[in-house]
């Protein structure tokens, strides 16, 4: 597929040029987009199999099952710490115990990667709204945001509390549409994973991926998102639109 670079390193699809053109606000992913948050998750998912007697995991391996929210990666860490499914009850137990570790850490060694306060700035500047849309806990994500200095850079987060709100559900990205006051294919999505891709087509919205993050061992490409972009200042170069006035933060 042919494709056009609209600067040094974003590409776009061929034909994509116009949906963009139509771009109002802009929403993002959390872990893997924003944050680099694997340090912390790793270090309190090996605290949790510490304190059940297991084995440790690398880091790489529990960054591996970042993005489905807390219950998948910490029944993905035990089943690769122990070498077997985990029956409900002891994953109820050690899901409490990831929780209480996650806490204590949620931004000892994490960090905000290159580029994204940047970005977030010259899209300010531009007047795009901008929000968080993420499948990790509202208990997690706020003071997180807060920690990383991002909270008031964003107009509001919205967060998967509940498993039947998790993307790849569109219901988050179509909630952010109605509270920012734009249609879905005016509301470009950034997130690092096949996850986003996938609540970005359900919802409607162009995505973009960046070529950092998270990917669960899945091609980018291969997902064929709207965008493919080394770092979110490459967003302000995008010709975006004038912000909604309907804007409702």
């Amino acid at each position: 597929m042919s494709r056009h670079r609209v600067d040094a390193r974003a590409e776009v699809r061929s034909g994509a040029t116009e949906p963009l053109a139509r771009v109002r606000a802009v929403a993002f992913d959390l872990d893997g987009t924003l944050v680099d948050s694997a340090p912390d998750l790793a270090a309190a998912a090996n605290a949790m199999l510490e304190a059940l007697g297991h084995a440790r995991l690398p880091e790489s391996r529990i960054a591996a099952l970042i993005g489905n929210g807390i219950d998948r990666l910490v029944e993905g860490a035990l089943a690769a710490s122990t070498g077997r499914a985990t029956g409900s009850r002891p994953l109820t137990t050690a899901t409490a115990l990831f929780r209480r570790c996650y806490a204590e850490r949620l931004f000892d060694r994490s960090r905000v990667y290159p580029g994204v306060i940047e970005g977030l700035e010259a899209l300010d500047a531009l007047g795009v709204p901008r929000c968080c849309i993420t499948n990790k806990a509202s208990a997690y994500t706020l003071p997180l945001l807060d920690a990383a200095d991002l909270a008031r850079r964003l107009a509001f987060a919205l967060c998967a509390d509940r498993p039947d709100e998790r993307k790849p559900a569109p219901g988050m990205l179509v909630a952010a549409c109605g509270r920012l006051g734009v249609d879905p294919g005016e509301m470009l999505y950034v997130g690092d994973s096949r996850i986003d891709v996938e609540a970005a087509r359900a919802a409607g919205c162009p995505v973009a991926v960046v070529d950092y993050g998270y990917h669960q061992g899945f091609s980018l490409a291969a997902e064929h998102p709207d965008w493919i972009i080394g770092s979110l200042v490459e967003l302000s170069a995008l010709p975006v639109m004038p912000p909604s006035a309907n804007l409702q933060a």
